[in-house]
Protein backbone atom coordinates (compact mmCIF):
# COMPACT_ATOMS: atom_id res chain seq x y z
CA UNK A 1 0.00 0.00 0.00
CA UNK A 2 0.68 3.37 -0.82
CA UNK A 3 1.29 4.49 3.15
CA UNK A 4 3.44 1.63 3.80
CA UNK A 5 6.06 3.09 1.38
CA UNK A 6 5.87 6.73 2.44
CA UNK A 7 6.38 5.55 5.89
CA UNK A 8 9.67 4.00 4.98
CA UNK A 9 10.62 6.55 3.01
CA UNK A 10 10.18 9.43 4.82
CA UNK A 11 10.83 8.86 8.99
CA UNK A 12 9.28 12.43 9.63
CA UNK A 13 6.02 10.79 8.97
CA UNK A 14 5.11 10.07 11.75
CA UNK A 15 5.95 13.26 13.60
CA UNK A 16 4.06 15.41 10.89
CA UNK A 17 1.13 13.54 9.95
CA UNK A 18 0.37 14.20 14.05
CA UNK A 19 -0.11 17.59 13.64
CA UNK A 20 -3.24 16.35 11.60
CA UNK A 21 -6.51 19.36 11.90
CA UNK A 22 -4.65 21.00 14.98
CA UNK A 23 -3.43 23.49 12.15
CA UNK A 24 -0.07 24.61 14.36
CA UNK A 25 0.80 28.22 13.18
CA UNK A 26 4.00 29.17 12.45
CA UNK A 27 5.79 30.90 15.60
CA UNK A 28 7.07 34.73 15.24
CA UNK A 29 10.61 33.29 15.41
CA UNK A 30 10.26 31.23 12.51
CA UNK A 31 8.32 33.69 9.94
CA UNK A 32 11.09 36.09 11.14
CA UNK A 33 13.64 33.65 8.84
CA UNK A 34 11.24 34.88 5.97
CA UNK A 35 13.85 36.92 3.87
CA UNK A 36 16.85 35.75 5.70
CA UNK A 37 17.42 32.40 5.48
CA UNK A 38 14.37 31.68 3.91
CA UNK A 39 13.25 33.20 0.82
CA UNK A 40 10.27 35.18 1.17
CA UNK A 41 8.42 32.34 -0.22
CA UNK A 42 9.37 30.10 2.85
CA UNK A 43 11.79 28.42 0.98
CA UNK A 44 15.77 27.42 2.25
CA UNK A 45 18.21 29.83 0.70
CA UNK A 46 21.06 27.59 1.09
CA UNK A 47 22.10 24.70 -1.60
CA UNK A 48 22.24 21.13 -0.41
CA UNK A 49 26.52 19.33 -0.95
CA UNK A 50 23.78 16.83 -3.82
CA UNK A 51 23.43 19.53 -5.82
CA UNK A 52 20.33 21.73 -4.85
CA UNK A 53 21.59 25.31 -5.82
CA UNK A 54 21.33 28.32 -3.67
CA UNK A 55 18.33 30.75 -4.26
CA UNK A 56 19.83 33.67 -5.89
CA UNK A 57 16.24 35.28 -6.78
CA UNK A 58 18.86 37.91 -9.58
CA UNK A 59 16.42 37.88 -11.83
CA UNK A 60 13.14 39.77 -11.86
CA UNK A 61 11.65 39.71 -14.95
CA UNK A 62 13.69 38.79 -18.11
CA UNK A 63 17.17 37.26 -17.85
CA UNK A 64 19.64 37.16 -20.39
CA UNK A 65 18.13 36.58 -23.58
CA UNK A 66 14.69 36.23 -22.29
CA UNK A 67 11.37 38.21 -24.12
CA UNK A 68 8.46 39.36 -22.74
CA UNK A 69 6.55 39.96 -25.85
CA UNK A 70 3.20 39.11 -25.50
CA UNK A 71 2.38 35.85 -27.12
CA UNK A 72 5.81 34.64 -27.85
CA UNK A 73 7.60 30.99 -27.06
CA UNK A 74 9.41 30.85 -24.46
CA UNK A 75 13.05 31.66 -24.39
CA UNK A 76 15.98 29.40 -22.23
CA UNK A 77 18.26 31.66 -20.41
CA UNK A 78 20.57 28.43 -20.08
CA UNK A 79 20.25 27.07 -23.40
CA UNK A 80 24.52 26.41 -23.62
CA UNK A 81 23.95 24.28 -20.66
CA UNK A 82 24.66 20.11 -21.14
CA UNK A 83 23.29 17.32 -18.65
CA UNK A 84 25.45 16.77 -15.59
CA UNK A 85 24.38 13.34 -16.05
CA UNK A 86 21.76 11.06 -17.47
CA UNK A 87 19.76 8.19 -15.52
CA UNK A 88 18.59 4.99 -17.08
CA UNK A 89 16.81 2.03 -16.17
CA UNK A 90 20.65 0.40 -16.26
CA UNK A 91 21.93 3.68 -13.19
CA UNK A 92 18.25 4.05 -11.83
CA UNK A 93 18.88 2.58 -8.82
CA UNK A 94 21.84 4.79 -7.69
CA UNK A 95 19.57 7.96 -7.78
CA UNK A 96 16.71 6.01 -6.26
CA UNK A 97 16.31 7.63 -2.85
CA UNK A 98 15.53 11.26 -5.31
CA UNK A 99 12.80 9.36 -7.34
CA UNK A 100 9.25 9.41 -6.84
CA UNK A 101 7.43 6.05 -7.22
CA UNK A 102 6.28 7.28 -10.53
CA UNK A 103 9.68 8.04 -11.79
CA UNK A 104 11.12 4.65 -10.86
CA UNK A 105 8.09 3.26 -12.41
CA UNK A 106 8.80 4.84 -16.06
CA UNK A 107 12.11 3.17 -15.93
CA UNK A 108 10.70 0.12 -15.37
CA UNK A 109 7.98 0.37 -17.92
CA UNK A 110 10.17 1.17 -20.50
CA UNK A 111 13.85 0.61 -20.10
CA UNK A 112 15.58 0.84 -23.43
CA UNK A 113 13.91 4.67 -23.91
CA UNK A 114 12.98 6.02 -21.07
CA UNK A 115 15.96 8.41 -19.09
CA UNK A 116 16.13 11.33 -17.29
CA UNK A 117 18.63 14.13 -18.42
CA UNK A 118 19.73 16.12 -15.23
CA UNK A 119 21.12 19.58 -15.54
CA UNK A 120 22.89 21.91 -13.05
CA UNK A 121 19.79 23.09 -10.48
CA UNK A 122 19.29 27.07 -10.34
CA UNK A 123 16.96 29.16 -8.44
CA UNK A 124 17.34 32.69 -10.39
CA UNK A 125 14.15 34.08 -10.51
CA UNK A 126 12.09 36.19 -7.71
CA UNK A 127 8.46 37.44 -7.32
CA UNK A 128 8.33 41.38 -6.75
CA UNK A 129 8.39 42.90 -3.12
CA UNK A 130 4.19 43.11 -2.74
CA UNK A 131 3.86 39.13 -2.90
CA UNK A 132 6.77 39.28 -0.59
CA UNK A 133 4.66 41.42 1.89
CA UNK A 134 1.67 40.06 1.20
CA UNK A 135 2.42 36.12 1.76
CA UNK A 136 4.79 37.53 5.27
CA UNK A 137 1.36 38.94 6.30
CA UNK A 138 -0.60 35.83 5.46
CA UNK A 139 2.21 33.95 7.60
CA UNK A 140 1.62 36.09 10.76
CA UNK A 141 -2.51 36.28 10.06
CA UNK A 142 -4.12 34.18 8.26
CA UNK A 143 -5.61 30.89 10.27
CA UNK A 144 -7.80 28.31 9.13
CA UNK A 145 -10.80 27.03 9.99
CA UNK A 146 -11.53 23.43 12.21
CA UNK A 147 -13.10 21.35 9.17
CA UNK A 148 -9.79 23.01 7.14
CA UNK A 149 -12.65 24.16 4.49
CA UNK A 150 -11.99 28.03 4.73
CA UNK A 151 -9.49 30.81 5.48
CA UNK A 152 -9.63 34.10 8.33
CA UNK A 153 -7.58 37.25 7.43
CA UNK A 154 -6.05 36.13 4.09
CA UNK A 155 -4.84 38.35 1.67
CA UNK A 156 -4.86 37.69 -2.22
CA UNK A 157 -1.77 37.68 -4.29
CA UNK A 158 0.18 34.75 -2.56
CA UNK A 159 0.28 31.52 -0.88
CA UNK A 160 -1.58 31.85 2.84
CA UNK A 161 1.63 29.66 4.68
CA UNK A 162 4.87 30.38 3.87
CA UNK A 163 5.89 28.08 6.41
CA UNK A 164 2.71 24.92 6.55
CA UNK A 165 2.64 22.49 9.97
CA UNK A 166 0.42 20.34 7.69
CA UNK A 167 -1.09 19.05 4.31
CA UNK A 168 -4.39 21.06 4.05
CA UNK A 169 -2.01 24.02 4.51
CA UNK A 170 0.41 22.81 1.48
CA UNK A 171 -3.01 22.29 -0.58
CA UNK A 172 -4.21 25.70 0.49
CA UNK A 173 -0.70 27.15 -0.84
CA UNK A 174 -1.63 24.88 -3.69
CA UNK A 175 -4.64 26.50 -4.88
CA UNK A 176 -3.82 30.14 -4.21
CA UNK A 177 -0.34 30.12 -5.63
CA UNK A 178 1.51 33.52 -7.36
CA UNK A 179 0.67 33.01 -10.94
CA UNK A 180 -0.92 34.49 -14.14
CA UNK A 181 -3.48 37.35 -13.24
CA UNK A 182 -5.28 37.02 -17.19
CA UNK A 183 -4.14 34.55 -19.94
CA UNK A 184 -5.60 32.80 -23.00
CA UNK A 185 -4.53 29.86 -24.43
CA UNK A 186 -5.04 27.88 -27.61
CA UNK A 187 -4.04 24.28 -26.66
CA UNK A 188 -3.58 20.99 -28.24
CA UNK A 189 -4.42 17.46 -26.64
CA UNK A 190 -2.27 14.06 -27.52
CA UNK A 191 -3.63 11.24 -26.47
CA UNK A 192 -0.61 9.29 -27.09
CA UNK A 193 -1.41 5.07 -27.26
CA UNK A 194 1.12 2.28 -26.89
CA UNK A 195 1.05 1.31 -30.38
CA UNK A 196 1.99 5.11 -31.00
CA UNK A 197 -1.02 6.52 -32.28
CA UNK A 198 -2.68 9.31 -31.56
CA UNK A 199 -5.97 10.98 -30.77
CA UNK A 200 -6.40 14.72 -31.29
CA UNK A 201 -8.05 17.49 -28.78
CA UNK A 202 -7.97 21.17 -29.10
CA UNK A 203 -9.65 23.61 -26.34
CA UNK A 204 -9.62 27.46 -26.00
CA UNK A 205 -9.05 28.75 -22.53
CA UNK A 206 -10.02 32.22 -21.08
CA UNK A 207 -8.91 33.26 -17.48
CA UNK A 208 -9.13 35.74 -14.95
CA UNK A 209 -7.39 34.86 -11.60
CA UNK A 210 -8.73 37.63 -9.36
CA UNK A 211 -6.94 36.52 -6.55
CA UNK A 212 -3.77 37.34 -8.62
CA UNK A 213 -4.51 40.70 -10.00
CA UNK A 214 -1.96 43.04 -8.94
CA UNK A 215 -4.10 45.83 -8.39
CA UNK A 216 -5.60 43.64 -5.50
CA UNK A 217 -2.85 41.92 -3.91
CA UNK A 218 -2.52 42.53 -0.51
CA UNK A 219 -6.18 42.99 -0.12
CA UNK A 220 -8.27 40.53 2.30
CA UNK A 221 -9.77 38.16 0.13
CA UNK A 222 -13.38 38.25 -0.93
CA UNK A 223 -15.86 37.73 -3.98
CA UNK A 224 -15.37 35.58 -6.77
CA UNK A 225 -11.46 34.31 -6.56
CA UNK A 226 -10.54 32.77 -10.10
CA UNK A 227 -12.99 32.84 -13.36
CA UNK A 228 -12.31 30.22 -16.33
CA UNK A 229 -14.24 29.66 -19.61
CA UNK A 230 -13.35 26.98 -22.36
CA UNK A 231 -14.85 26.04 -25.35
CA UNK A 232 -14.06 22.58 -26.79
CA UNK A 233 -12.85 22.51 -30.56
CA UNK A 234 -11.82 18.62 -31.25
CA UNK A 235 -13.27 16.06 -31.25
CA UNK A 236 -15.70 17.17 -33.06
CA UNK A 237 -18.27 15.58 -31.06
CA UNK A 238 -17.62 17.91 -28.56
CA UNK A 239 -16.89 21.06 -31.13
CA UNK A 240 -18.30 23.85 -29.66
CA UNK A 241 -18.92 23.11 -25.99
CA UNK A 242 -18.57 26.05 -23.27
CA UNK A 243 -17.80 25.78 -19.79
CA UNK A 244 -17.82 28.37 -17.33
CA UNK A 245 -16.49 28.13 -13.88
CA UNK A 246 -16.16 30.38 -11.23
CA UNK A 247 -14.03 29.40 -7.85
CA UNK A 248 -14.28 30.97 -4.41
CA UNK A 249 -11.99 31.60 -1.18
CA UNK A 250 -13.23 28.12 0.19
CA UNK A 251 -13.73 24.66 -0.38
CA UNK A 252 -17.18 23.67 0.91
CA UNK A 253 -20.16 23.56 -1.35
CA UNK A 254 -19.98 26.93 -3.30
CA UNK A 255 -15.80 25.91 -3.96
CA UNK A 256 -16.79 25.73 -7.60
CA UNK A 257 -19.84 27.11 -9.53
CA UNK A 258 -20.06 25.90 -13.16
CA UNK A 259 -22.47 25.98 -16.19
CA UNK A 260 -22.73 24.66 -19.36
CA UNK A 261 -23.48 25.37 -22.66
CA UNK A 262 -24.40 22.40 -25.15
CA UNK A 263 -24.45 23.44 -28.98
CA UNK A 264 -27.41 20.58 -29.41
CA UNK A 265 -29.63 22.16 -26.99
CA UNK A 266 -28.71 25.71 -27.58
CA UNK A 267 -28.92 26.45 -23.68
CA UNK A 268 -26.67 27.14 -20.41
CA UNK A 269 -27.38 25.23 -17.94
CA UNK A 270 -25.42 24.96 -14.50
CA UNK A 271 -23.35 22.23 -13.96
CA UNK A 272 -23.99 21.02 -10.43
CA UNK A 273 -20.94 18.84 -8.93
CA UNK A 274 -18.46 20.14 -12.02
CA UNK A 275 -14.30 19.60 -11.13
CA UNK A 276 -13.26 16.68 -9.12
CA UNK A 277 -13.31 13.48 -11.50
CA UNK A 278 -15.73 15.09 -14.31
CA UNK A 279 -13.34 14.21 -17.43
CA UNK A 280 -12.03 16.78 -19.94
CA UNK A 281 -13.66 16.15 -23.27
CA UNK A 282 -10.90 17.61 -25.28
CA UNK A 283 -8.45 14.74 -23.63
CA UNK A 284 -10.75 12.04 -24.97
CA UNK A 285 -11.53 11.93 -20.97
CA UNK A 286 -8.56 10.79 -20.22
CA UNK A 287 -7.64 13.60 -17.46
CA UNK A 288 -10.11 15.05 -15.07
CA UNK A 289 -10.48 18.40 -14.24
CA UNK A 290 -8.93 18.44 -10.88
CA UNK A 291 -5.69 16.68 -12.10
CA UNK A 292 -5.09 20.01 -14.26
CA UNK A 293 -1.82 21.80 -12.32
CA UNK A 294 -1.84 18.84 -11.11
CA UNK A 295 -4.43 19.34 -8.28
CA UNK A 296 -6.85 22.15 -8.50
CA UNK A 297 -10.66 23.13 -6.75
CA UNK A 298 -11.95 21.99 -3.62
CA UNK A 299 -10.04 18.92 -1.12
CA UNK A 300 -12.57 18.27 0.49
CA UNK A 301 -12.72 14.82 -0.65
CA UNK A 302 -9.43 13.65 0.68
CA UNK A 303 -7.36 13.76 4.31
CA UNK A 304 -4.38 15.51 3.40
CA UNK A 305 -1.15 14.29 5.11
CA UNK A 306 2.31 16.64 5.24
CA UNK A 307 5.27 14.05 4.72
CA UNK A 308 7.67 16.21 4.91
CA UNK A 309 10.14 17.98 2.65
CA UNK A 310 12.64 16.20 0.18
CA UNK A 311 15.18 16.64 -2.45
CA UNK A 312 14.25 14.80 -5.39
CA UNK A 313 14.73 15.67 -9.44
CA UNK A 314 11.69 17.55 -10.91
CA UNK A 315 10.90 19.07 -14.04
CA UNK A 316 12.76 22.58 -13.81
CA UNK A 317 13.84 25.38 -16.21
CA UNK A 318 11.93 23.36 -19.41
CA UNK A 319 12.04 26.86 -21.23
CA UNK A 320 13.38 24.89 -23.91
CA UNK A 321 10.15 21.74 -23.80
CA UNK A 322 7.71 25.17 -24.52
CA UNK A 323 9.93 26.39 -27.70
CA UNK A 324 8.56 25.80 -31.34
CA UNK A 325 10.89 22.76 -32.20
CA UNK A 326 8.76 20.63 -29.83
CA UNK A 327 5.49 21.46 -32.11
CA UNK A 328 7.24 20.54 -35.42
CA UNK A 329 5.78 18.79 -38.05
CA UNK A 330 2.73 18.16 -35.50
CA UNK A 331 5.03 17.29 -32.55
CA UNK A 332 6.15 14.62 -33.89
CA UNK A 333 9.71 15.26 -32.38
CA UNK A 334 8.11 15.66 -29.12
CA UNK A 335 5.02 12.79 -28.79
CA UNK A 336 6.91 9.22 -29.12
CA UNK A 337 5.21 5.99 -28.25
CA UNK A 338 5.01 5.32 -24.96
CA UNK A 339 6.57 8.61 -23.21
CA UNK A 340 7.84 12.31 -24.70
CA UNK A 341 11.13 12.63 -25.92
CA UNK A 342 13.28 12.62 -22.92
CA UNK A 343 15.77 15.01 -24.98
CA UNK A 344 13.10 17.48 -24.59
CA UNK A 345 12.86 17.43 -20.69
CA UNK A 346 15.23 19.33 -18.42
CA UNK A 347 15.38 17.51 -14.51
CA UNK A 348 17.35 19.42 -11.64
CA UNK A 349 17.32 18.47 -8.10
CA UNK A 350 14.91 20.36 -6.15
CA UNK A 351 13.55 20.61 -2.85
CA UNK A 352 9.83 19.70 -2.52
CA UNK A 353 6.96 19.36 -0.21
CA UNK A 354 5.28 16.23 -0.11
CA UNK A 355 1.90 15.19 1.04
CA UNK A 356 -0.46 12.29 0.53
CA UNK A 357 -4.17 12.92 0.00
CA UNK A 358 -6.24 9.65 0.81
CA UNK A 359 -9.55 9.58 0.23
CA UNK A 360 -12.19 10.28 2.86
CA UNK A 361 -14.73 7.53 3.94
CA UNK A 362 -18.17 8.39 2.33
CA UNK A 363 -16.93 10.33 -0.64
CA UNK A 364 -16.10 9.38 -4.20
CA UNK A 365 -13.24 9.68 -6.94
CA UNK A 366 -11.68 8.15 -9.64
CA UNK A 367 -8.13 8.58 -7.85
CA UNK A 368 -8.37 7.12 -4.12
CA UNK A 369 -4.96 8.35 -3.21
CA UNK A 370 -2.26 10.86 -4.53
CA UNK A 371 0.80 12.17 -3.65
CA UNK A 372 2.04 15.55 -4.80
CA UNK A 373 5.34 17.13 -4.85
CA UNK A 374 5.42 21.04 -4.55
CA UNK A 375 8.49 22.53 -5.30
CA UNK A 376 9.30 25.05 -2.03
CA UNK A 377 10.03 27.89 -4.11
CA UNK A 378 6.72 28.46 -5.65
CA UNK A 379 4.67 26.26 -3.76
CA UNK A 380 3.59 24.71 -7.49
CA UNK A 381 2.98 21.26 -7.63
CA UNK A 382 5.95 19.27 -10.17
CA UNK A 383 4.91 16.09 -10.08
CA UNK A 384 1.93 13.10 -8.79
CA UNK A 385 1.65 9.67 -8.43
CA UNK A 386 -2.12 8.00 -8.61
CA UNK A 387 -2.65 5.13 -6.65
CA UNK A 388 -5.73 2.47 -7.26
CA UNK A 389 -8.29 1.30 -4.96
CA UNK A 390 -5.85 -1.53 -4.31
CA UNK A 391 -2.65 0.51 -3.11
CA UNK A 392 -1.29 0.05 -6.79
CA UNK A 393 0.35 2.68 -8.28
CA UNK A 394 -1.19 3.52 -11.35
CA UNK A 395 -0.38 7.01 -12.90
CA UNK A 396 2.96 9.43 -13.14
CA UNK A 397 2.12 12.67 -13.88
CA UNK A 398 4.05 15.66 -14.71
CA UNK A 399 3.92 19.67 -15.55
CA UNK A 400 5.97 22.39 -16.92
CA UNK A 401 6.41 25.14 -14.61
CA UNK A 402 8.10 28.11 -16.53
CA UNK A 403 9.00 31.57 -15.28
CA UNK A 404 6.99 34.20 -17.39
CA UNK A 405 9.46 37.51 -17.72
CA UNK A 406 6.78 39.86 -18.35
CA UNK A 407 4.18 39.06 -15.65
CA UNK A 408 6.95 38.46 -13.04
CA UNK A 409 5.65 35.41 -12.09
CA UNK A 410 5.51 31.57 -12.88
CA UNK A 411 2.92 30.13 -15.34
CA UNK A 412 2.11 26.15 -16.36
CA UNK A 413 3.15 24.64 -19.96
CA UNK A 414 2.77 21.37 -20.71
CA UNK A 415 1.62 18.39 -18.86
CA UNK A 416 1.95 14.64 -19.35
CA UNK A 417 -0.35 12.20 -17.88
CA UNK A 418 1.06 8.63 -17.93
CA UNK A 419 -1.76 5.69 -17.20
CA UNK A 420 1.06 2.94 -16.72
CA UNK A 421 -1.36 0.01 -16.44
CA UNK A 422 -2.41 0.57 -20.34
CA UNK A 423 0.62 2.70 -21.65
CA UNK A 424 -1.49 5.20 -22.70
CA UNK A 425 -0.64 9.21 -22.46
CA UNK A 426 -1.88 12.20 -22.58
CA UNK A 427 -0.03 15.36 -23.40
CA UNK A 428 -1.70 18.29 -22.24
CA UNK A 429 -1.75 22.09 -22.90
CA UNK A 430 0.46 21.77 -25.78
CA UNK A 431 1.43 25.45 -27.59
CA UNK A 432 4.12 24.81 -29.00
CA UNK A 433 2.83 23.78 -32.19
CA UNK A 434 1.02 27.29 -32.67
CA UNK A 435 1.91 30.45 -33.81
CA UNK A 436 1.13 31.83 -30.71
CA UNK A 437 1.66 30.49 -27.53
CA UNK A 438 0.15 31.40 -23.36
CA UNK A 439 -0.85 35.01 -24.18
CA UNK A 440 -0.36 36.63 -21.06
CA UNK A 441 -1.75 40.15 -19.93
CA UNK A 442 -2.87 41.38 -22.99
CA UNK A 443 -3.60 45.13 -22.50
CA UNK A 444 -7.55 45.64 -23.03
CA UNK A 445 -8.17 42.03 -22.89
CA UNK A 446 -12.24 41.14 -22.90
CA UNK A 447 -11.23 37.99 -21.07
CA UNK A 448 -10.07 40.57 -18.22
CA UNK A 449 -13.58 41.36 -17.52
CA UNK A 450 -15.96 40.02 -15.25
CA UNK A 451 -18.87 40.11 -18.03
CA UNK A 452 -16.99 37.99 -20.57
CA UNK A 453 -17.55 35.30 -18.10
CA UNK A 454 -22.00 35.97 -17.82
CA UNK A 455 -24.11 33.34 -19.17
CA UNK A 456 -25.39 35.72 -22.58
CA UNK A 457 -21.63 35.81 -23.63
CA UNK A 458 -21.11 32.12 -23.20
CA UNK A 459 -24.00 31.79 -25.32
CA UNK A 460 -22.96 33.90 -27.92
CA UNK A 461 -19.71 32.43 -28.11
CA UNK A 462 -21.05 28.51 -28.61
CA UNK A 463 -21.87 27.08 -32.03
Amino acid sequence: MVSKYLKVAFPVVAMLGAVGMAHAKATPEELAKLGKELSCMGAEKAGTPSGVAEFTGKWLGAGPGMTTEIGKHPVDPYANEKPLFTITAQNVAQYGDKLSEGQKAMFKKYPNTYKMHVYPSHRDFRFEDSVCKTIARNGAETTISADGKSLQNYYMGASPFPIPKSGIEVVWNGMHPTIINVESRDIDTAVVYANGNITWGQQLMWQYARRNDPKLRGQKAEGTAVYVRFMTMMPERNKGEVVKTMDNFTMDKEARLAWQYIPAVRRVRQAPGFGFDSPIPSSSNTVVVDEVRLYNGSAERYDWKLIGKKEMYIPYNNFRLEGKAAGENKYANLLKPGHENPDFVRWELHRTWVIEGRLKEGYRHLYPTRVLYADEDTWLYAMSDIYDAQGKLWRFNWVNNFYAPGAKVFAQGAAFYHDLSSGTYTAYDLMQGKDKHLVIDQPGAEYAQVQFYSNDNMKASGY
